[in-house]
């Protein structure tokens, strides 16, 4: 029983205190005066009363009532009915303002009201809630008063303060408060379901199914909820309703459904809420910005970004929604009904509400149903401790992964839910009945939603009840206060009366002494034991499907075990690979345990060496993959097994599993020990009871016949059965038995605690005490582990003790390994002892053991740890070495190491094929290079060697990693190592190895990468035994060469002076030393001139013998050759000498004085002495001024070279020529001599010398050019538009050219931003320059093209103003810089060589490919280089002068050379071009490739590596033009990162020499074997084999070539991606051709075996086999059969070359009659691919001129050769065939053939033979029988002829030709003149051939 109303309150404004703008309430009384001892009086009703604040009002206002909750701090809810009327009183503040006549603040046009209004409340506090009873009691308090009836008020409210009521039960109570009324309450059945009245309904009506749903969902997941509304009422009812969905769980946190203005500031609490504010703040809940704001009246639900809601899962979450709509708009379904329905109306509200409840308990039923079933219980007596296992719930429901469910077993609601129903014994509610009886029928029902429907309403009635038990209710009869039409006027009310607290209080003094003398009222509680419901089933996943693992996998796993323990192990082995695939699965991983645990109960737990290493790798296979949810599973079945198995390593010295399972993560999860400890503690209690109860079974039996079904066929009790059975009898035991039940449970506990100590220690303390497990583990041991679980007392147990957390990572010790086990474990003992009630004694007795135990563990791993180490070792394959290069060491022998598969998948088997990787095997760290060599894990594959190495200068980046293999138990720290060869290792070092071997493995590798000087890297060390860097002291024959070297630096340096060595920047010497170094050079000076001009100015031509060897080696290079051969000038200092010349070679920088990095000979304009020289070098970065590097032979403009300028020489370069002042200052005569020297370059162009003056282009074009004039209008246009896009211009005008010639369009990349638009406009004007040159119009100069171009950096160029007049136009271009390479090209080697596979969409290769916008720069440098070519190629000469002009400069200048010249397109040309453009001038490959200590900070940029790519573009679109092959360019790609070679190796010429390496390569050389120069090497191996050379190999004269540079149109370099794992990379050749001599030689001993015929066929894998080997192109395999051919018949072999040249020499005539200049070149590759095949005794039909055969050529390796003198005759050549076919047909097509006299013209189809030598002709093509033969051996000449009479009509007259012979003169006439000169062209070659 309970009151019904605790206190009455009258609140009403406080007068006294209403200065300020607010008001404020005051009690006026309270009933009773004195507090209830059981409730106090709630504080702060007044606010609640007037929540938006007392104020008084000019009118009257209706009566209000609503009730507040208040929450007191026992969490009990008291609920506040408030009724508020307004009473009259005279305006306050009225007097006030007369008295100071009018106030200044008084607005004069407000009228202030005599009489204002003042609220008043009736407040009746209760702890019940039954909103409409308290409506009726205040409103009738209040009609008495109103409507001034005779009861006096004080006996109303004494009635109602003494009203008694029982609490639940189901009673219907009739009350009055004496004044003629009368009220029925209905008490619902069972308090513990809350009562909702409509207001869940109203809910749902409010906001929509959608919006409560999340609502729901929110304040399950504790998020803040905030209501809205102008109705107070309404914020009551939606806050009682969201409360009343959320049953069986209780909310916990901040519960206000109405909250006072004044207290607003609680919104921005930190905890969880929900909470009711009027619609009239609105505004301050605005920048609450994680708060969930629910609308009552928008019906809008506002999320914020920054807030998450977790939804139910999918199925359920449908379901829910398909319920409640069909509760709330049951005509939905019928909507679309032929016939409806007559009437489908929704149920009552009231009805309504409490079917949408039951929808939510239905979802509740079906979210935790089977949860009993993973409590487990830890006490019984003396009250029961009861722990939820979240972990195997989740696990058994496979809802591991779900956040919802995940989130509200973690909330505070779901922990007051186990400890409110977790007890076994305990009254039970509607909830307890559907978890027990109705989970079944949920499960079968819910895919049909009527069935679901049923079910909801069959619950709805229950609610129904419970809330409204009697149907028929008595008549309420309650005054209400009477609507008099005076209502309104002010004299009618009196103020409300001060009441008499005495009579009150009597009446309430009376009413106590009453219930003090009745008999108290026992209701009895009917306690019961709560049934748990069906157990949790398999595991059904979301979509309902039993997840099946097939019985197949299921089968191999036992079958595996069963081999294990009857000792087949080489049965086993095959089957482990599938048993560690299938154990990814868990019905698997369930299937291992059990049958293991199987053979544990047989007694079959001592395994020998090999059984026990197959089970540990089994044990650790399943742990692997176990995610940390599912350790209620796998991890708890294998405890006890991981302790069971175990082996004998000697005497009394015993392994056991678990010393070899540690490495799992699971282990120190200490969520998974409380777990695996409560389920102990349950299993052992329940045992206690079972034996302690004599009479077990008949209490198992009534326990049976009590939960029904649910127990089925279980024969014993489960422990809350048997809890709830203790609880039961608990009363009725004697003190001395409950005590001793108390104390036998604690000790239970002890003794587990005990046991979990020892368990723990096995687990965590590693078999090697050295290593720490605990700490590795990113400090998991320190930290706060938190509880997975609820418990029901002692939550906080000891979570307030936090550990140190400082442990960190110090070099552990095994003291350390101790400290943090025990650590662990005190950990774990004080959390579960306080929990589950232990005794402090006993606990301290924990403490002090737990240190003895990890001791005594510790020593007997020692012994254990010591024999395991003497082991013999499991047999791992042998090691096998690896092939060294000749000078090549080890400097560390082969290490045992896994290769680990990385992120490319052919390899693993992804993509098909067999697994390569993992692999096992060794590393091995040489002189040169890295190397891997092994063989792979996977049984089926294991006789293959798998090989990986890279050069060890190549490695980019080295990375620690830890890795855990599938089929080893440790988790072994690795390497990854990545090369910018495009190779990656990802090694795991075998546990043989000690981790202080790999650290030395890893210095090792560092000093090989970065030595100290360039001399250590491996081109200078190779050869010198002892690693030792000191020359021999054997005396040279090359010493001269070694001491000039020496004395050139020697002397450079002096000359320069200390100053200029030490500084980074060489600027020339000053003015003042410039004497001394006039008399210097005078003795250095060398003069070699093809005419030396004694009358010259030549400063002396006497010089030290040894310096002038120097300098003829100087003149030897490579530039120089060049230059001879571009007739870029000779060498001589002559300024009187013929000026013929315009450019001379200028010795200015012989000694390295001008610039440090170029080299020594320069091209210079003949006009600039090279005083000038040195000072216009000041203005460019690093000295580095512009010079000739090429000219073009036709129209002799030239393309220079330099860098940037200096930022102060810019705007002095573009001084206008005419506005140099009277005296000018050095900086400007710095620019007028660097005018002076473009002038020089421009007046050098033949163009510019013209007569007809400089302004026209027309002029020049038509003399210098051999395009016409209207071809080059046609092609001006095209070069702005290019100019534009490569400057960014705006318009986007793709290029293709008029003239012949390839050419590829270029597309302007959209990164270049507009710059200078004004120079692409002018060349792209429409209209052409004046022929007579006379300027005619103002614009005529825009409209012309400069005569020299500079394309320069547009960062450098600002301020630049462009001169009308000037000869030279600036294009300025964006370059990217090497930050951007080397970035782009990290990004790229991750795009091709991921370090892991992922499946991630943004990492699919393509995806970061695009990002590494590697190809953008490609076309970038591409797109530069093809508008630098068309300038060249149109008579402009270009300077290319960009950054320091050692990168981009280089790769520019090169490639325009390598597109204009096709002389560099040879092997000679091509390293002639690297030797100039990259080595002499100065690339810095030491700094780029970060190849010494000193630029291993710079990183590696490969800056020539992408001058290579571009080169590779070129040459896949024009296969034809290039003598070398692809594999030429991947050969140059490699070694020049790989420091086998010298070449590439220092930053400039300077260097080379102070090393002297630079002309050693033309001394004798020491070791024959080792090659210093990588061109050597490449001609040496050129001559022994084909596979730098491309047969394709057919070049056009003077070809310019134009590629496309569009993205689109470049491939990636497949050097980037390909790899051969059986030999390594092939760029070794030696290497590679001795790996396979190996190999063939291991392969022939299997010959013998004759029987069987044995297979032709083999497999090719990609990433395995070197393709272009296993299947050669066409030509290698004829020239390979020829050579093995040879050697068998014992011939001596000739050289591919010479045979090749020879093939090529009989194929030339006939490529020359079908080589017409119309032909498409595709067209002549292939018929001269026919033709080469067919010299080579191969018969291949064709079809007229273009027969196209498309050879499978897999490397582009192919090309024809210079034609050989003394070529056989033909007739000799046709004896050596004989033809199979007797037609052979060179060249064929139809003749009109005028016949004998008189006879007419007809046609017929002739055939060239050239193997015959005849000329046949038939009737028609078909016709197999000759008509006649005309013998090529009697034709004495072919011309051209004229028409005769009855010639074909409308045929030209150079289509007609005369064939005589020595008796007739042949009359023929082709279709075409074309066609005609082929037939003339083809016969006469034959004639030469004859």
């Amino acid at each position: 029983m309970a009151r019904l109303a605790d206190y009455f309150v009258v609140v009403g404004y406080d007068l006294d205190k209403r200065g300020g703008s607010e008001g404020q309430g005051h009690i006026l009384q309270r009933f009773p005066e004195k507090d209830w001892e059981d409730n106090p009086f709630p504080q702060g009703i007044e606010l609640f009363c007037q929540p938006n604040g007392w104020q008084l009002v000019p009118e009257r206002e209706r009566p209000s009532f609503f009730v507040s909750v208040l929450t007191d701090i026992n969490s009990e809810r008291h609920y506040c009915a408030c009724f508020t009327f307004w009473e009259g009183l005279d305006n306050p503040q009225l007097p006030k303002a007369e008295a100071s006549e009018v106030d200044e603040d008084e607005v004069p046009g407000l009228v202030q009201p005599a009489q204002v209004f003042a609220p008043k409340s009736l407040v009746l506090v209760s702890r019940l809630d039954h909103t409409e009873v308290f409506r009726n009691c205040l409103g009738l308090i209040y009609a008495v008063h109103v409507d001034s009836l005779s009861v006096p008020l004080e006996t109303v409210i004494g009635n109602l303060l003494t009203c008694v009521i029982p609490v639940a039960g189901g009673s219907q109570r009739t009350i009055t408060l004496g004044a003629g009324d009368r009220q029925v309450i209905q008490t619902p059945i069972n308090d513990s379901l809350p009562v909702s009245g409509s207001s869940v309904a109203h809910l749902f009506r409010q906001l929509g199914i959608v919006n409560v749903l999340y609502l729901f969902c929110a304040a399950l997941t504790e998020h803040k909820i905030l209501f809205l509304s102008s109705s107070y009422q309404r914020l009551t009812d939606a806050c009682r309703a969201l409360l009343a969905i959320m049953f069986p769980l209780k909310y916990s946190f901040t519960y206000v459904p109405i909250l006072p203005g004044k207290l607003l500031e609680v919104l921005s609490t930190p905890t969880p809420f929900i909470i009711g504010v009027n619609s009239f703040f609105r505004s301050e809940t605005q920048e609450l910005l994680d708060v969930i704001i629910a609308d009552l009246d928008g019906g809008t639900v506002t999320i914020p970004e920054c807030v998450h809601i977790s939804l139910l899962p999918d199925p359920l979450l449908q379901q829910t929604q398909t319920a409640l709509s069909m509760v709330l708009d049951p005509e939905l379904e019928m909507a679309d009904h032929a016939f409806p329905p007559s009437s489908t109306q929704p149920s009552t509200l009231k009805i309504q509400d409490k079917e949408i409840r039951a929808v939510f308990l239905w979802l509740f039923g079906q979210l935790f149903h089977g949860y009993r079933w993973c409590l487990h219980i830890i006490r019984i007596h003396p009250e029961p401790v009861i722990r939820f296992h979240k972990a195997a719930f989740l696990g058994q429901r496979a809802l591991t992964e779900d956040d919802f469910l995940m989130k509200v077993l973690d909330g505070m609601a779901f922990a007051g839910f186990i400890s409110e129903r977790g007890p076994p014994y305990r009254p039970t509610d509607l909830f307890d009945d559907l978890i027990a009886n109705q989970v079944e029928r949920i499960r079968q029902e819910e895919c049909s939603p009527h069935k679901v429907m049923n079910h909801i309403k069959e619950l709805a009635e229950q609610l129904f009840k419970n809330e409204n038990p009697y149907p028929a209710v008595a008549m309420h009869k309650v005054q209400r206060p009477a609507e008099s039409p005076g209502h309104n006027d002010p004299k009618n009310l009196a103020m409300f009366p001060l009441l008499d607290d005495v009579t009150v209080q009597l009446f309430i003094d009376h009413a106590a002494a009453k219930l003090q003398t009745a008999p108290p009222v026992v209701k009895a509680e009917l306690k019961g034991m709560v049934p748990s419901g069906p157990p949790l089933g398999d595991i059904v996943d979301r979509h309902g499907h039993v997840l099946a693992n097939s019985a197949r996998r299921l089968e191999v796993v036992r079958n595996c075990i069963t081999y294990i323990f009857d000792n087949k192990m080489l049965e086993a082995k095959k089957l482990m690979p599938a048993v560690l695939r299938a154990l990814k699965g868990r019905a698997a991983r369930v299937c291992l345990t059990q049958e293991l645990n199987q053979h544990v109960l047989q007694n079959r737990a001592v395994l020998d060496d090999q059984q026990f290493d197959y089970i540990v790798r089994m044990m650790n296979c399943t742990l692997q993959d176990c995610s940390h949810m599912d350790e209620h599973g796998i991890a708890a079945i294998l405890l006890p097994l991981v302790t069971a198995f175990c082996r004998k390593l000697g005497a009394g010295i015993t392994q056991f599993a678990y010393s070899c399972v540690q490495e799992h993560m699971v282990w120190t999860n200490m969520q998974f020990w409380e777990a695996m400890f409560y389920s102990d503690v349950q299993n052992h209690i329940r045992a206690l009871y079972l034996e302690a109860d004599g009479g077990e079974q008949s209490i198992a039996s009534r326990g049976q016949q009590e939960s029904g079904p649910a127990a089925g066929g279980q024969e014993l009790l489960c422990a809350l059965e048997l809890a709830s059975e203790q609880s039961r009898l608990w009363p009725t035991l004697s003190k001395e038995q409950q005590s001793e039940r108390v104390q036998k449970e604690e000790s239970t506990v002890f003794s587990q605690a005990i046991h979990y100590a020892n368990r723990m220690s096995y687990l965590l303390l590693p078999l090697d005490t050295s290593k720490n497990r605990l700490l590795n583990r990113s400090g998991i041991g320190d930290v706060e582990s938190v509880s997975n679980s609820y418990v029901t007392n002692s939550i906080a147990g000891s979570m307030a003790e936090s550990y140190d957390t400082e442990s960190g990572f110090e070099d552990a010790e095994s003291s350390d390994v101790a400290n943090s086990v025990v650590r662990f474990i005190n950990r774990f003992v004080d959390k579960v002892c306080n929990e589950s009630g232990v005794t402090n004694e006993h606990l301290k007795a924990l403490h002090t053991m737990i240190p003895d135990i990890v001791q005594m563990h510790i020593e007997t791993l020692d012994a254990v740890h010591r024999e395991s180490k003497r082991l013999p070792p499991i047999q791992k394959p042998k090691l096998l070495r690896p092939i060294l290069l000749a000078g090549e060491e080890l400097v560390m022998d082969g290490m045992r190491v896994h290769l680990i598969s990385d992120g490319r998948e052919e390899a693993t088997g992804a993509l098909g094929g067999p697994p390569l990787l993992p692999a096992e095997g060794a590393i091995f760290l040489t002189t040169y290079r890295l190397i891997f060599k092994g063989t792979p894990n996977d049984p089926l594959v294991g006789e293959q060697v798998v090989t990986r190495s890279f050069p060890i200068a190549s490695l980019t980046k080295e990375k620690r990693i830890s890795v855990s293999l599938s089929m080893d138990q440790f988790i072994q720290e690795g390497l990854q190592l990545r090369s910018c060869t495009f190779q990656l290792l990802k090694i795991a070092f075998d546990e043989e190895v000690a981790s202080d071997l790999a650290e030395v493995f890893r210095k090792h590798m560092h000093k090989l990468r970065y030595p100290q000087h360039v001399q250590g890297t491996f081109a200078f060390t190779v050869g010198q035994s002892g690693k030792t860097l000191v020359e021999h002291k054997t005396k040279d024959k090359n010493q001269s060469i070694k001491t000039l070297s020496k004395n050139l630096v020697k002397s450079a340096k002096r000359t320069i002076g200390r100053q200029y060595v030490t500084r980074k920047k060489y600027s020339p010497p000053t003015w003042e030393n410039r004497s001394s170094l006039q008399s210097e050079l005078d003795e250095d000076e060398l003069s070699v001139s093809e005419e030396l001009d004694q009358g010259s100015l030549t400063l002396s031509s006497t010089i030290r013998s040894s310096d002038r060897q120097t300098m003829s080696n100087v003149v030897e290079r490579a530039c120089c050759r060049d230059y001879q051969r571009l007739g870029l000038g000779t060498l001589s200092n002559s300024l009187t000498r013929s000026k013929n010349e315009p450019f001379r070679i200028s010795t200015v920088n012989r000694m390295y004085t001008v610039c440090r990095s170029y080299p020594g000979l320069l091209i210079v304009p003949q006009s600039i002495p090279d005083s000038t020289i040195q000072r216009i070098s000041r203005c460019y970065r690093q000295n580095r001024f512009p010079v000739v590097c090429w000219r073009n032979s036709r129209t002799k403009a030239v393309l220079l070279r330099s860098a940037g300028l200096h930022a102060k020489g810019v705007v002095g370069f573009f001084k206008s020529p005419n506005a140099t002042s009277a005296g000018p200052s050095q900086a400007d005569s710095t620019s007028l001599e660097q005018e002076k020297y473009m002038q020089a370059i421009i007046s050098s162009m033949p163009s510019y010398c013209e007569p007809s003056g400089r302004n026209t282009l027309g002029g020049f074009t038509s003399t210098h050019m051999s395009t016409s004039d209207s071809s080059d209008k046609l092609r001006q246009p095209k070069i702005g538009a290019l100019m534009k896009q490569v400057m960014g211009g705006k318009e986007d005008v793709p290029g293709t050219f008029s003239r012949g010639g390839k050419w590829g369009s270029i597309r302007g990349s959209g990164r270049l931003s507009a710059y200078n638009p004004e120079v692409g406009n002018r060349l792209s004007s429409k209209e052409s320059p004046q022929p007579n040159g006379g300027p005619s119009e103002a614009l005529f100069l825009r409209q012309q093209r400069a005569y020299l171009y500079i394309i320069g950096d547009k960062t450098q160029l600002k301020g630049g103003k462009q001169d009308s007049f000037q000869q030279w136009e600036v294009v300025p271009i964006e370059v990217c810089d090497v930050r951007q390479v080397k970035n782009s090209f990290k990004k790229l080697i991750k795009a091709c060589v991921p370090s892991s596979a992922t499946s991630e969409p943004s990492m699919t290769f393509h995806r970061c490919l695009e990002e590494s916008e590697w190809m953008c720069l490609l076309h970038r440098v591409l797109q530069v280089s093809v508008l630098v070519v068309e300038l060249l190629d149109t008579g402009s000469s270009v300077m290319v002068s960009l950054e320091d002009g050692w990168d981009v400069t280089t790769q520019v200048v090169s490639l325009v050379q390598l597109l204009s010249d096709p002389y560099y397109r040879t092997f000679d040309g091509f390293r002639l071009l690297v030797e100039k453009e990259w080595l002499s001038f100065g690339h810095r490959f030491s700094h780029r490739g970060a190849q010494t200590l000193a630029s291993q900070s710079s990183g590696f940029t490969p800056v020539f590596l992408q001058f290579l790519d571009c080169v590779h573009q070129i040459h896949l679109q024009f296969p034809m033009e290039f003598e070398f092959s692809q594999y030429y360019l991947k050969f140059l790609a490699y070694h020049y990162v790989s420091n086998r070679f010298r070449t590439f190796l220092l930053d400039s010429d300077y260097e080379r020499i102070e090393l002297g390496v630079l002309y050693e390569e033309k001394g004798e050389r020491k070791n024959p074997q080792v090659c210093k120069s990588v061109w050597d090497y490449i001609d040496r191996l050129n001559k022994k084999t084909p596979i730098f050379f491309n047969y394709m190999f057919s070049p056009e004269d003077e070809e310019v070539l134009r590629p496309y540079s569009f993205i689109s149109n470049l491939k990636v370099w497949d050097f980037y991606t390909e790899e051969t794992l059986s030999e390594g990379p092939s760029y070794d050749w030696e290497l590679v051709q001795r790996g396979r001599q190996e190999r063939l030689a291991e392969e022939v001993p299997d010959k013998p075996d004759t029987t069987t015929p044995k297979s032709q066929r083999r497999i090719v894998w990609p990433c395995y086999d070197s393709r272009s080997r296993v299947v050669p192109d066409a030509i290698t395999k004829l020239l390979q059969d020829l050579q093995s051919l040879e050697a068998e018949l014992g011939l001596p072999p000739e050289k591919w070359k010479d045979t090749w040249d020879k093939i090529k020499a009989n194929q030339r005539a006939e490529a020359k009659l079908e080589n017409r200049p119309s032909f498409n070149s595709s067209l002549l590759m292939s018929s001269n691919l026919s033709h080469q095949r067919r010299s080579q005794g191969v018969y291949l039909p064709e079809s007229g001129v273009g027969s196209s055969i498309n050879l499978a050529m897999d490397r582009e390796t192919s090309t024809t050769s210079t034609p050989v003198a003394g070529r056989p005759s033909t007739s000799t050549l046709y004896s050596q065939f004989q033809s199979t076919e007797s037609e052979n047909r060179s060249f064929e097509g139809i003749l009109f053939k005028k016949g004998a006299l008189l006879k007419p013209w007809k046609p017929r189809w002739f055939v060239l033979d050239k193997t015959k030598h005849q000329l046949r002709y038939y009737e028609t093509r078909q016709d197999k029988e000759c008509k006649g033969v005309i013998e090529l051996a009697e034709v004495e000449s072919v011309i051209p002829g004229t028409p005769t009479m009855g010639a074909p009509k409308n045929i030209e007259e150079k289509a007609f030709f005369d064939l005589k012979t020595t008796k007739r003169v042949y009359n023929f006439c082709a279709q075409d003149s074309p066609n005609a000169q082929l037939w003339m062209d083809s016969i006469q070659s034959c004639l030469s051939d004859a």
